[in-house]
């Protein structure tokens, strides 16, 4: 009888074993140190303040940092498919790196979110989601500015890695349709002190306008350059430079810049019939009591869109297959692709099988640097 009760017990220890939810392990790869830190610790932070648990499901989440180096980023990928067998990887933040962690993340069947708008060849992105705004979305919003501003020529200076090109490819298509010449193109790598030699050359073509394309704390260097060798006319940067860095490390050579941006940055100032609104501010209000007031970016924004999608996706997943699983990652992006219209803080997202990029053209926001602030432009 002693022998049948533990039979009985050790039978209904493993029907409970069978029938206990599994980790959801998300890989986080970012760049806390390096060149591109100033993107990848909001970020983490944002993620640090995520809820304990998914559709019921416990959230392992494991942090590396890929210290802004794709062959770093790359063994740190390849660390959390084979060893922590992550559901999903959010990374990188830094383009350069984003890009090959890609082959990593598609030959193991984990879906990728990732934070930089890294740019793959056609049909190498099935894996692979995108969460900031593409550059065509964010330069036709830019153009579109500089139309009204009466901007007839523009001079660009941009990195010499994958988003700079990808930005001056669709700035240049852009453009040309909007009868706007690029009439000098000055490149600089992320590491560089000075960029005065680029400067003084796109001066001497006198632009109406200069974009600048760099990142982070990366986009105040560029910034007074041009401001400091007298440029007089109108300045733009794009979505990566949409932080309080711009601002901390260009000073005052940073007021009346332009900047591109996601709604997520000015939360308060978008109209109330902002289809983001409302969770451009839940991001903000829930951020900024962690982190004080006026620490959001467009990185920080990126973490709860993140988890927005997660919380839409996963439960669709959950219908297919447990976490840990290489069915569950399937599942999981399967559900990515067809989870429909999603309202995140950085515009609204539709992705599809043919669409891993999904904003619309409405999703970009000019804002201008007043007082050391980001203002809304109407």
């Amino acid at each position: 009888m002693k022998l049948k009760k533990t039979s009985v017990a050790a039978v209904m220890a493993f029907l409970a074993m069978g029938v206990a939810h599994a980790d959801l392990t998300i890989g986080v790869v970012q760049p806390l140190t390096g060149p591109a830190s100033g993107l990848g610790i909001p970020v983490k932070n944002g993620i640090a303040i995520w809820p304990k648990t998914i559709a019921g499901e416990t959230l392992k989440v494991i942090v590396l940092d890929d210290a802004s180096d794709p062959t770093l980023g790359v063994k740190d990928a390849q660390r959390l498919v084979t060893e922590d067998k992550a559901d999903v990887i959010v990374g990188s933040s830094a383009t350069p790196v984003a890009t090959p962690m890609a082959d990593v993340t598609a030959e193991s069947g984990t879906p990728q979110l990732s934070t930089s708008p890294a740019g793959l060849p056609p049909g190498k992105d099935k894996w692979f989601f995108r969460l900031p705004q593409s550059n065509d979305v964010m330069a036709f919003a830019v153009v579109k500015h500089m139309k009204a501003q009466g901007v007839k020529t523009v001079g660009f200076l941009g990195y010499t890695d994958a988003y700079g090109e990808l930005w001056l490819k669709a700035m240049t298509a852009e453009a040309e349709k909007n009868g706007i010449k690029i009439v000098a193109t000055e490149r600089f790598a992320r590491a560089d002190t000075s960029v005065t030699g680029q400067v003084l050359k796109l001066s001497a073509a006198n632009p109406d306008a200069i974009l600048i394309v760099a990142s982070g704390s990366g986009a105040g260097m560029p910034q007074k350059a041009v401001m400091e060798r007298g440029y007089k006319g109108k300045v733009y940067q794009t979505h990566a430079a949409a932080t309080q860095d711009l601002m901390r490390t260009a000073g005052k050579d940073a007021e009346g810049t332009f900047v591109v941006s996601g709604p997520a940055t000015v939360a308060e100032q978008l109209p109330d019939s902002h289809p983001s609104k409302a969770a451009a501010v839940a991001f903000v209000q829930n951020y900024e009591k962690t982190y004080g007031v006026g620490s959001r970016n467009q990185f920080a924004g990126h973490s709860a869109d993140a988890l927005t999608v997660l919380e839409k996706a996963v439960p669709i997943a959950l219908k297919k297959a447990k976490p840990g699983t290489p069915e569950f990652r399937a599942a999981l992006r399967d559900a990515m692709e067809t989870m429909g219209r999603t309202v995140l803080a950085l515009g609204v997202l539709n992705w599809t099988a043919q669409d891993h990029w999904g904003y619309t053209t409405e999703t970009g926001v000019m804002l201008k640097v007043v007082d050391g602030k980001f203002k809304v432009e109407q």
